[in-house]
Formats: C-alpha cells, structure tokens, sequence
C-alpha cells in the first residue's frame, strides 16, 4: 500500500483555513478510495488567532510552533506524518506540501501517486492565485501568460510532491524562512531525482500581495500587480 504524508504550515490563517481543509478532505478521500493510506499534518506557526479551533473541526493531525519559519514548520510536519505512518519503507511513501491560504483539486493525490508510480520522485505542481483577488487587467495578463499542458517546472509549496526516501537522502526542508522548497528541489536534483512538471492538478492559491514570509507567491503576485495599478 501507498501511503501518503499531507503536510500544511499554518500562520495565522483564520480566514482561509477552512476552505484549504475541506478541499484536501475532498484530495484525501479520493486517494483512499484508490487504496492509499494518508495522514494530514497541519502545522500552527506561531499561530495567534483561530486556527488552532478551526483546525479542530477537522480530522487531521495537528502539531504546534513557535518558530515563525515555514521551513521549520514543514519540517515538524514532515517528521509527524511519517511518524505517523510508520512503520512503512521510505520508498513507498509520498510527501504531499500545500499550503493553509491554499485549495487543492480533487485529484491531487490521486495526479501525484499516477506521477510516482510511474517513477517520478518530485512532482512540481502548478499554482494560480485566486481571481477574486485580482485586477481583470491581471487577470487577463495572467491567462495569456499560462497555457495548459505546458507548466514552467517553477518549484511552488503549495503543490509540491517528493518521495518520502528522497526527501530523506535530500536532508529534508531546510530551517529558513522561504524557500525552503526550492532547496530542497535543488539538492534532490543534484543526487540524481526524476523530476516531473504537471499542471494536471493546479492548486488554487491566495491572490493576496501581503503574504506570511519575506518573499514567496505574495511576492510574485504584488510584483506583477503593480503592472496594473
């Protein structure tokens, strides 16, 4: 059987918690109804608002932070779910990372253990910020930009997938502040990775400008906004 570690870091999301935790309900479900056995991890950061309570309306596994680092908070997750699921062989297991302002297609998983079982070791995902929270100029400058069945291979936490002994050979993600992913991608390439870039099961993400690190997709978003301010 494959199983299968879902992994969310979670700072202060009230507002978006919810939705991320219902549409991974929807992932998980569909993964267990193909046979694998999956565990949800859900990281509280350094969490100071409702969170932690909404969290509890689900059924995921929850573990508490103070480090205020994404990179440290996937880590906790990380070493949960695969505590969770032991004993089981490494090889066998996959690491699902999204994250908690996030909503993640029905076929997330079940896209990701297709991709595995046929070799792949990292799946790179595509993300696409909510259209709500941008202008129709951004909009329209982001539809032209994007074209299905041809993902860029940019390394996203919100849709990333590893094999759980390749993520282990990889020394894990790193304790930083961002770009904890791309780190991780980059070594596990350098050790020889099969790496696959698919925009089958795009993952949802917040449009916001103003994210919770220094840099990451709020970055790219607000970057490209001000094009159309």
């Amino acid at each position: 059987m494959t199983a299968v570690a879902v992994v969310v870091p979670v700072h202060d999301e009230e507002e978006l918690l919810a939705g991320c935790l219902e549409s991974l309900a929807v992932a998980v479900a569909a993964a267990e109804g193909v046979g694998a056995r999956v565990e949800v991890a859900l990281v509280l950061d350094a969490c100071t608002d409702r969170s932690s309570a909404i969290a509890a309306e689900f059924e995921v596994t929850t573990v508490a932070v103070t480090a205020a680092r994404v990179g440290a908070a996937r880590r906790a997750g990380v070493a949960e779910a695969l505590r969770l699921l032991d004993p089981v062989d490494l090889a066998d297991v996959w690491i699902a990372n999204t994250d908690a302002d996030s909503a993640v297609p029905v076929n997330w998983l079940t896209h990701q253990l297709a991709l595995m079982r046929a070799g792949s070791d990292i799946v790179l995902g595509t993300v696409r910020p909510d259209f709500a929270d941008l202008a129709p100029a951004h909009v329209a400058y982001w539809r032209a930009t994007h074209h299905r069945g041809r993902p860029a291979g940019n390394t996203h936490g919100a849709n990333l997938g590893v094999r759980g002994s390749v993520y282990r050979a990889a020394g894990g993600f790193t304790d930083v502040p961002e770009h904890e992913d791309v780190r991780l991608v980059e070594t596990a390439r350098a050790l020889g990775a099969i790496v696959t870039a698919s925009d089958a099961a795009e993952v949802t993400t917040s449009g916001r400008v103003e994210g919770r690190t220094p840099g990451g997709y709020a970055a790219f978003v607000r970057a490209t906004a001000a094009q159309f301010a």
